[in-house]
């Protein structure tokens, strides 16, 4: 697709990068196929195919409207479309660098503003656990629209406490410790089942996707700076990988490269640790022997556990590209794990801040992938926005994955 950039756009690093990225796209419209807001809304400039053809008038010259703005702003960034498209189109970065224009252009409600503002801040604050906490002991007084964005407090279980030679550092993120703490839990019990030590270092905060996905790209980049400091020891004393249990956490902070790369003091860096950053599901074929050995005589057909219903986030199966490790994986432990025949690659609608943004878009896409999901005890997932926003929906409950192989482990 031939773009002509605007003066203001031409021999600028977003308006070059967007010029390379459009100049893949041929119109073909598979993207259409899998786009979950075309699927419910009909309208071509709901899918990805309408969303480029807006960016590019923008990034041509036209001017943006509000319209404009809420048709980008229901993209879910899923990415389904770039595992559908033939060409390689990076839809995801050039919808960042759409959305970023057309909001310095077009401003928005002032209670949009608020919202996004709250989010912006309270989801990053020091006071989010606290409220976390707060709001979960009167939970079951709470409104439905509050209560579903506020899971039932889990019953802790023991870091370990073992030193192993083999060390492995673990992003504690900015909502799980506070929503979901057993995941990160589960996740270091594994690892240290395994031979290895889970270092979380205190200095490190949230990956900067909520603030990058809210169009906040400059504070993202100081979350960004912030991790790569906070890390950097850790990995010049030989930490073999950046673990992510959270797949959208783990989507950014492989971009960390890309994003930093115009900034001489961290371009390198940030590559590095892009580079050492692996999704939990990746490190877990090579820790099969350890944990195997772990779960004493487990019955090889799984009768002991629970049937288990998976849904793999968007950002772990298009984002990263990671599609078919967990069930597979889980399935040689013994998990009986099945997924959703036809609607597996769907997005679930959580998709960071998009269900508290787009309620009902985000509640309709949840239901349709509850109804799709097979029957099962438990429902699993890869990110704790996933989790929580299915669990809403669901009297089964919604754990991740891990957690589910740290319980084997545990009563074996």
């Amino acid at each position: 697709m031939q773009t002509t950039l605007a003066p203001e756009f031409a021999h600028t690093p977003d308006g070059e990068a967007a010029k390379a990225i459009l100049g893949k796209c041929v119109h073909c419209g598979f993207c259409t196929a899998t786009c979950p807001t075309y699927q419910l809304l009909g309208d071509e400039l709901d899918g990805p195919r309408g969303r480029i053809y807006l960016i590019k008038q923008v990034l041509e010259g036209a001017e943006p409207t509000r319209k404009t703005q809420q048709h980008l702003d229901r993209c879910l960034t899923c990415r389904n479309c770039e595992s559908t498209c033939p060409s390689g189109v990076q839809y995801g970065n050039l919808v960042d660098i759409g959305r970023k224009i057309v909001d310095s252009k077009v401003e928005r409600p002032l209670t949009e503003r608020l919202m996004r503002g709250a989010l912006k801040h309270g989801l990053n604050s020091s006071l989010f656990a606290p409220a976390m906490a707060v709001g979960q002991m009167v939970r079951g007084l709470l409104p439905s629209s509050l209560k579903n964005k506020i899971p039932a407090k889990q019953k802790m279980r023991a870091m370990p406490t073992r030193e192993h030679v083999r060390k492995i550092i673990m992003l504690a993120g900015c909502v799980q410790p506070a929503m979901l703490p057993n995941i990160n839990v589960a996740t270091a019990r594994v690892l240290d089942a395994a031979g290895i030590q889970t270092l979380v270092l205190s200095a490190s905060k949230c990956c900067g996707a909520i603030n990058f996905h809210l169009n906040d790209q400059e504070a993202a980049k100081v979350q960004m700076r912030a991790n790569i400091d906070a890390w950097w020891p850790a990995i010049e004393a030989g930490a073999e990988h950046i673990v992510m249990n959270a797949s959208g956490c783990g989507v950014m902070v492989k971009d960390y490269g890309h994003a930093l790369a115009g900034e001489a003091a961290y371009a390198a860096k940030a590559k590095r640790v892009s580079s050492l950053t692996v999704d939990l599901i990746e490190l877990l074929p090579a820790l099969l022997p350890e944990i195997v050995k772990n779960l004493d005589k487990l019955s090889p057909q799984g009768s002991a556990l629970p049937r288990l219903a998976y849904h793999p986030p968007c950002t772990l199966q298009h984002g990263q590209q990671l599609k078919g490790g967990v069930e597979m994986h889980l399935r040689k432990l013994g998990f009986d794990v099945q997924v959703s025949a036809l609607e597996s690659h769907l997005c679930c609608g959580s998709a960071g801040t998009y269900s508290v943004l787009n309620p009902d878009i985000a509640y309709t896409l949840r239901d349709r992938k509850l109804n799709a999901l097979p029957n099962a005890d438990v429902i699993i997932s890869a990110n704790v926005g996933c989790i929580t926003h299915l669990q809403s929906g669901s009297n089964i409950p919604v754990r991740h994955w891990v957690e589910v192989l740290d319980d084997a482990l545990a009563n074996n």
